[in-house]
């Protein structure tokens, strides 16, 4: 008798999931297995408190609902409190596993979870799929290692090459072994009051994808993308991908099936253009580990950037002498969720107008954002701080001419409360002594 466990992680859904048809063709018991990984509750290097209340919730609706669905497919979700590598240290010693099935993530830690368990259970068969991006290794007309130092490169190699068509989800899938382990228990359904955009889970996500492409909105894309605000000018499905309750090849289907039947646009093509820039960066974090986390990135080079408490403080809270940040930043607290145009304006300010340190920029939107994803996250953090793929070595924003551009009646700052802020940035002086603000 063979068993197999399914790890899931950033891949919350049933459909589109290769690993699972993979698993009812090779074993005949299986243990569906997620990892709470303990580090994302904890305070960390970068004065970050872990994963945001908004994050938690959207994240606990993703499971209930894979729960669910793997409940109706004859199947258990068990969750563990442990880090990855010490759940399937004791699950794999506990039970006789013969296969793992894995989804490949971009992340340097994930990755090095991965060889751990490969060096310490050599006997065990990992079956490593690709639910996470739009291609596999083998698709990419280049080797990872020899992946395009930037973002247009890249488009040009693959913009044309075929995509799977997405596979349906299964109805029954093997059953569950045997065995009782105390840091391994089946997930239990929460009742989580929702008060966000936002609702975690497959469900949601497929009525999003159902919803946006019933409209006209994707034939208006291009010229909406950039709005700071609004529910309908831009796809929002972002954090649903970062989740993995859709995939990207699912939304890469619809869209094929919306340009079919409404005819193909510069603003259709965007769309695709958006999910070829997150598959970029998925290969950038795998091709490039841990260098995405150091402060000088790809390049190398010396940054300026330090650590001022204070500044990243009152910039985290939205409470700087910038409106515009300011609006943006308590947007991102409140809903767990930033426009691209404001990501790019709120990290130029960390960075050049506070002269903080990227990766404290970095660290706190992994904590807030619900669409967090490595790759994503950090590589655009170096393309902002010109230490990553950005030809042009770094982007430095005029909030004045950003405010003009994206919010000329300043609708959405005084949506955000962006004028309520502290004028006067500094408190203190580098010697600690106080500041007094000019008369």
């Amino acid at each position: 008798m063979k068993l197999g466990v399914v790890w899931f992680g950033d891949d919350l859904r049933c459909a589109d999931q290769s690993m699972l048809w993979r698993a009812v063709q090779e074993v005949d018991f299986l243990v569906c297995l997620y990892c709470d990984e303990p580090h994302q509750q904890r305070p960390s290097r970068y004065a970050t408190q872990g994963m945001s209340a908004n994050r938690r919730r959207f994240l606990e609706q993703g499971l209930n609902q894979l729960s669910a669905q793997l409940n109706a497919m004859g199947q258990t979700l068990f969750v563990s409190s442990l880090d990855a590598f010490s759940s399937l240290n004791v699950l794999l010693n506990a039970v006789p596993i013969s296969h793992l099935y894995r989804n490949h993530h971009g992340g340097w830690d994930e990755q090095q979870t991965l060889k751990r368990i490969a060096n310490h259970f050599p006997d065990v068969r990992i079956h490593l799929d690709h639910g996470l991006s739009l291609f596999t290794p083998s698709e990419l007309p280049f080797e990872i290692t020899e992946l395009p130092d930037s973002f247009s490169k890249f488009r040009r190699l693959v913009e044309n090459v075929d995509i799977f068509t997405p596979l349906p989800s299964l109805q029954k899938l093997s059953p569950m072994p045997d065995f009782d382990i105390e840091c391994l228990r089946p997930w239990q359904q929460k009742t989580i009051d929702n008060h966000n955009t936002f609702t975690g889970g497959e469900r949601a996500a497929m009525d999003q994808l159902s919803d946006y492409f019933s409209t006209d909105l994707p034939s208006q894309y291009k010229a909406t993308r950039n709005e700071l605000d609004g529910w309908e000018n831009s796809t929002k499905f972002s954090p649903w991908l970062a989740q993995g309750s859709v995939s990207a090849r699912q939304i890469k289907a619809s869209l094929d099936v919306y340009e079919r039947d409404h005819g193909a646009s510069e603003s259709t093509y965007w769309i695709y253009f958006e999910l070829l820039w997150r598959e970029y960066f998925h290969w950038y974090a795998t091709r490039y580990g841990k260098r995405l986390f150091l402060p000088g990135g790809l390049t190398g080079k010396h940054t300026q950037g330090s650590y001022y408490a204070e500044r990243f403080r009152k910039w985290s809270q939205g409470n700087t002498p910038y409106p515009i940040v300011n609006a943006c930043m308590k947007q991102l607290n409140e809903t767990g969720f930033m426009s691209n145009r404001g990501r790019q304006i709120a990290a130029s300010c960390l960075i050049y107008e506070l002269g903080i340190d990227w990766r404290y920029g970095a660290a706190y939107f992994e904590e807030q954002l619900l669409d967090y994803s490595v790759g994503s996250n950090w590589g655009n953090w170096q393309y902002i701080a010109g230490v990553g793929a950005d030809p042009r070595g770094g982007r430095h924003f005029n909030l004045q001419k950003q405010t003009e551009q994206y919010d000329p009646t300043q609708q959405f700052i005084q949506k955000w409360q962006g004028h309520v802020g502290d004028t006067q940035l500094d408190s203190v002086d580098a010697a600690d002594w106080p500041i007094y603000p000019a008369q």
